[in-house]
């Protein structure tokens, strides 16, 4: 099932459409550096995704047919305006798949480019077909705004998405992690950040599960355009807000603090990054939230856990939990009482 980020930009036209072919690992950094890049829109299909249980509209458990991708396996599609300079563009991303084979120590796997040319018609709609509703814990469902769904229960959680350019649909180990740490452990009433929050699917997913009020950060403006539409989408625009703002800086600027609503201590923040930024601003994360407070921080590859759970810790966090999926791993953090 192929998920996908789209911004249209103008009339029909013609785009060159870059194929990569990697591994289910690497498509968030993929996908990162091509929206870096300028892309259009990125689709991504994997084996993992045709094994995932769907939900139809009447609530109905189905598979999707098998793809033809190996297990752990990967298909990214991005697409760059004809007017773009393609074999630039091409360059950067076999640059950045080296990168992150040598020195981050991802299996890129196969790792091949491709280009060709394509008429705006054969992309920009297609894709929705394959893009359905998908439980991703006990209570929490995310579903497209186009489809049809009917809740099994009261207690089932929908997350109406509009994907676009922005991160997060649910399908990536990251995202799901950080969706079922916040399902079981997300306190009613809490105030809660969600930093870097792309699609706005985390935010949206803490106010649903109890939160007072949710702020929704991040640092680029097409992820904010995005999320604002998604929390407008779940009737949400009274108790989450959607900020620009390099991580925690929002709560340190005078200027935006009048208009956050969601002013620290917090009882949670969750972050869905890379290691690295993770543990950058770990001590700004425990200052904003209040004694007993949760840190829920996923996007950390197997081979930074050690890593990033040392820095953790050094902050005066205590481990409440350690989350796995395939290679991929999240932590609950509480801060000393």
């Amino acid at each position: 099932m192929p998920t996908f980020r789209e911004s249209f930009r103008g009339d029909f036209m013609r785009w060159h459409e870059l194929t990569i072919r990697t591994t289910e690992d690497a498509v968030e950094p993929v996908c990162a550096a091509l929206h870096d890049m300028g892309a259009g829109g990125v689709s991504i299909e994997d084996s993992a995704a045709s094994r995932k249980p769907h939900v139809g509209a009447l609530g109905e458990w189905y598979d999707l047919p098998p793809n033809g991708i190996p297990e752990g396996c990967a298909v990214v599609k991005a697409y760059f305006a004809e007017t773009s300079d393609a074999r630039a563009v091409e360059k950067r991303i076999a640059e950045t798949l080296r990168m992150l084979r040598d020195e981050v120590g991802l299996d890129i796997g196969e790792g091949r480019v491709e280009m060709h040319v394509v008429d705006d018609e054969d992309w920009a709609n297609a894709w929705k077909r394959y893009y359905k509703p998908l439980r991703v814990s006990a209570k929490l469902t995310v579903k497209p705004v186009w489809e049809p769904y009917v809740p099994e229960s009261a207690e089932e959680k929908v997350i109406e998405l509009d994907p676009g350019m922005a991160f997060g649909t649910g399908t990536h180990p990251t995202t799901s992690l950080c969706l079922k740490a916040l399902e079981r452990f997300m306190p009613a009433g809490a105030d809660a950040i969600d930093v870097g929050t792309g699609s706005g699917i985390l935010a949206i997913a803490a106010a649903k599960l109890g939160a007072r009020r949710v702020l929704a950060i991040d640092l680029d403006p097409v992820a904010v355009s995005s999320a604002k539409a998604n929390v407008q989408l779940n009737g949400l625009t009274d108790r989450v807000t959607v900020i620009e703002s390099d991580l925690l800086g929002a709560i340190r600027d005078p200027a935006l603090r009048s208009r956050i609503g969601v002013l620290p201590p917090v009882g949670v923040v969750v972050g869905n990054l890379l290691a690295e930024i993770i543990m950058r601003f770990v001590d700004d994360v425990y200052e904003a939230l209040e004694p007993g407070g949760l840190y829920i921080a996923s996007g950390i590859y197997v081979n930074k856990e050690a890593a990033v759970e040392h820095r953790l810790r050094g902050a005066g966090f205590t481990i409440a939990e350690t989350c796995r999926e395939q290679d991929w791993i999240a932590f609950v953090a509480r801060k000393g009482r």
